[in-house]
């Protein structure tokens, strides 16, 4: 479901190629690596698998690691009914505000001074109001996005939520608007005074992918691993 277009999803109409930069998406550091690209924005966010939410309760800031979906230009995420942040998102109320991050790190960055080591990173930030999601076909919409985000194609090759499950599953949304993406890439910006020492300096390379799938120890008898799996 990921990479859906914004058109004719629930409504939702064809947007520009690049997110309007409002006060609070323009970083106050290192504006010149800041992107306002929608291609950009959503190859970031489908290619990462957990995000960080946050928000405030009881006056107090908390963050939240958790797993996301894209459909469109909307971000889903899921927990318990039970859990109080997603009862906080009910459409009777105002909605919850909400900072959704999501990073890669793609290399270190070692430089000959202490001081410019760095990392080289490509990231989300989404400000915005969370809402409950109550319509039962955009809840089964949000949750396949969700398990086809950690695994494309999952969604069709396992079984939905039943009653009970989607009775205990809150759903939530957040509409892309407010969002801007920051990215460093290249080597260490040493000072000219330091080019001489005798430090090693470059990048060293980070990536991730799958390695090759573990079965579970009562998986049925001939159940192959999912072409999805076997070549990533």
């Amino acid at each position: 479901m990921q990479g859906t277009t914004a058109e004719g999803t629930h409504g939702i109409p064809a947007q520009s190629a690049a997110y309007t930069p409002t006060d609070r998406t323009v970083p106050t550091r290192s504006a010149n690596r800041a992107s306002y690209d929608r291609a950009t924005v959503h190859a970031i966010l489908d290619e990462g698998y957990v995000c960080h939410l946050g928000f405030v309760r009881d006056g107090a800031p908390v963050v939240l690691p958790t797993l996301y979906g894209r459909v469109g230009e909307r971000l889903y995420v899921h927990g318990s009914t039970g859990s109080r942040p997603l009862r906080m998102t009910g459409e009777a109320d105002p909605g919850l505000a909400v900072c959704l991050t999501v990073t890669h790190v793609d290399g270190l960055v070692l430089a000959r001074s202490a001081f410019h080591h760095s990392i080289n990173y490509r990231s989300v930030v989404v400000h915005g109001t969370a809402y409950e999601v109550t319509d039962p076909e955009e809840r089964r919409l949000a949750l396949d996005a969700l398990v086809n985000h950690v695994v494309p194609g999952r969604a069709a090759d396992s079984r939905p939520a039943n009653k009970k499950e989607l009775a205990a599953t809150a759903v939530i949304r957040l509409d892309l608007d407010q969002v801007s993406a920051k990215l460093r890439t290249g080597g260490a910006n040493d000072e000219p005074e330091d080019l001489s020492l005798p430090h090693w300096a470059g990048v060293v390379p980070l990536r991730t992918g799958y390695e090759a799938p573990v079965p579970n120890a009562d998986l049925a008898a001939g159940i192959d691993v999912p072409e999805y799996l076997a070549a990533p």
